[in-house]
Parts: structure tokens; C-alpha cells; sequence
């Protein structure tokens, strides 16, 4: 078999890689019993998306990066969760039950003086804002030979009362870090008048690690959207514990923190296009966390548990449950 030769994707004498060389492209780091991985590819070409649109079955965002990749792999078990573009749009509402509706529409028309023709560019068949709560894709762990013959099931990620939140103080730690990197799944101007992205940033330390996936959107004088998905991994543990958080707010309401922050009109507008600024702003409106430990010996729970602020009960439909792999 023919060895690819290419440079590591960050070398400053190596162009973004072919998609024939998905492998090669792919850079992985051991750390105790995980594998990290990560790929960063060019946008798709027409070909590719043409045809993840018809399996998808809604318009691709203008930069969609399908080759691109974040996997975290617990060697043993076989347990991994990876994040990737196409999944994540397949999250996207494609009902119109959850796209913006007349009222917000009717706000952005307005406010750019638009006729009826405005409603109608906001208003598509879809979740034109390309919101996602894409949690990443989760394939089980297997328990061994020892464990299936116990009857024990698959580890896998649930919740209940015992959940662990993510340590929050021991990430504050300034441990060296071994591996980072950060990967951009896709992202829309929406039709320029605001933003949508959904990237995945990682950091890795000798004992612990986290993964934020983020998805940011904005649309200009209407709303501001974060939904933030954490993964943290305690090496010596070989526990996985995932916390997924919803934040929106009204966008003048965001505005107006950003004055009250002091900032001038400049300094307004370049904040609101940055998600670090804005996410501690937003009203957290959804929380749920889930764990698996992974270390031999340990049987899966399949219960789930979802936080509300101030709440302890959640409705069936919130639950962590996703629907099987395409």
C-alpha cells in the first residue's frame, strides 16, 4: 500500500489536505486510556454538499466543513462521542416547529422597514438559523467479556440524582496543557443579517480534559442564541461527565448589557459578534447533565435528568435521547 506523506495540518508548508486523505489529515492524541482526535479539512465542494443537503433534506450553510472531525475514544470499552457537521445539522429542525416564527420575524422586518416580502425570507420551511442542540454522537462502550456475561448493558452516558457536575476548580488549575485545538463544524451569515457557528474548541492536561462545542447565533436586531455542550474527562477516574446548557436573550436586551458594560457603539458591535462575550450576558434557559464511568467493573444506568433553573422535574421531550446514526 502507497504511505501518504503530508505535512501536520498547522504546518506552515502544508495547504489544507485532499478529503482522500481523511487519515492522514487526522491527528490523535493519547492520554491514559483515551484517544483525542482532531481534523480540520477545506470547505466541501458541491459535489459533497449537494449530496449531504438530499440526505439531510434542508439547505447546507454556506460554509460547511463536512470533512472536519473531534472524536474522543476510550480504548478499552470502545466507548467514543465525536462531533461532527452533518450530525449536527441533522438536528436542525426541518418541521418549522421550531423555526422563527411570525412574531420575530415581523420584529427583524420591521426594523429594516421591509414589506411582506421581508416575513417571507424569514419564515422558510426550516430552521433557517440553523439552531442545533447537537450534543455530539455517542457510540456505547462495551463492558468486556466478564460484564455481558453478567447481563451488564453498554456504558453509556445518563443521569440521575448522584450525576456529578464538571469540576470547575480543577480545570482552573494551571496545568500544563498537552494538546489543544479548536475545529469549526459550519457556519452561516444568514443571508447577512447576523451569524450562525458551530465549532468545537478542546484542551487536554495530564490528568483531565474539556471539550466545549458551541453553537452561536445571532440575528441582528432580533436574538441571540448559545447552546453550550462541555465534556470533561477525568483520565485517572476514566470518567466522562457532559453538560449541555441553553442561553438566549432578545438582542436589544443584549445591546443594552453590552452599554451598561461601559462599552462605546464600536466596542458594542465587534462584542456581539463574539460568543465569549455574550454567552455570560444570556438567561440560561435549559441545563442537563450526564456521566458514565468507563473503568472496569462499573454497569451503565439508563436514566436521564435535565435541569431547569430552579427546577428539578423536566418534560419527556427534553430529555439527552438522539435519534440512531444515518
Amino acid at each position: 500500500m502507497t504511505s501518504v506523506n503530508i505535512n501536520h495540518i498547522s504546518s506552515l508548508d502544508e495547504p489544507y489536505p485532499s478529503p482522500s486523505a481523511l487519515e492522514a489529515a487526522t491527528t490523535t492524541h493519547v492520554q491514559g486510556t483515551f484517544a483525542i482526535a482532531t481534523r480540520k479539512l477545506p470547505i466541501l465542494k458541491s459535489g459533497p454538499i449537494d449530496a449531504m443537503s438530499a440526505r439531510l433534506g434542508i439547505p447546507i450553510p454556506e460554509m460547511i466543513f463536512g470533512d472536519n472531525l473531534v472524536s474522543i475514544t476510550h480504548r478499552p470499552t470502545g466507548w467514543s462521542i465525536q462531533f461532527n457537521a452533518e450530525d449536527a445539522l441533522d438536528r436542525v429542525d426541518k418541521t418549522g416547529e421550531k423555526m422563527l416564527r411570525v412574531a420575530y420575524a415581523g420584529e427583524w422586518s420591521s426594523s429594516r422597514e421591509k414589506t411582506s416580502a421581508g416575513i417571507s425570507e424569514v419564515v422558510k420551511p426550516f430552521d433557517w438559523s440553523y439552531t442545533t442542540d447537537y450534543c455530539g454522537t455517542e457510540k456505547p462502550g462495551s463492558g468486556g467479556g466478564a460484564e455481558r456475561a453478567e447481563g451488564k448493558k453498554d456504558k453509556k452516558l445518563h443521569g440521575d440524582e448522584n450525576t456529578p457536575d464538571i469540576p470547575i476548580e480543577l480545570l482552573k488549575r494551571r496545568d500544563p496543557i498537552l494538546f489543544a485545538d479548536e475545529v469549526v463544524l459550519y457556519e452561516s451569515e444568514l443571508d447577512d443579517n447576523g451569524c450562525s457557528i458551530v465549532s468545537v474548541k478542546l484542551r487536554v492536561m495530564e490528568h483531565r480534559m474539556l471539550l466545549l462545542c458551541r453553537m452561536f447565533m445571532r440575528l441582528d436586531n432580533v436574538l441571540v442564541r448559545v447552546r453550550d455542550t462541555r465534556v470533561y474527562v477525568d483520565f485517572d477516574k476514566e470518567e466522562v461527565i457532559r453538560e449541555y446548557t441553553e442561553r438566549e436573550d432578545k438582542f436589544e436586551n443584549v445591546k443594552t448589557k453590552l452599554f451598561m458594560q461601559g462599552l462605546k457603539l464600536d466596542q458594542v458591535t465587534i462584542a456581539l459578534r463574539d460568543a465569549n462575550q455574550v454567552a455570560p450576558l444570556l438567561p440560561l434557559i435549559k441545563q442537563g447533565v450526564e456521566s458514565v464511568i468507563l473503568g472496569p467493573g462499573v454497569s451503565a444506568k439508563t436514566t436521564t435528568t435535565t435541569r431547569f433553573p430552579g427546577q428539578t422535574q423536566f418534560p419527556p421531550q427534553t430529555q439527552f435521547v438522539r435519534p440512531p446514526p444515518r
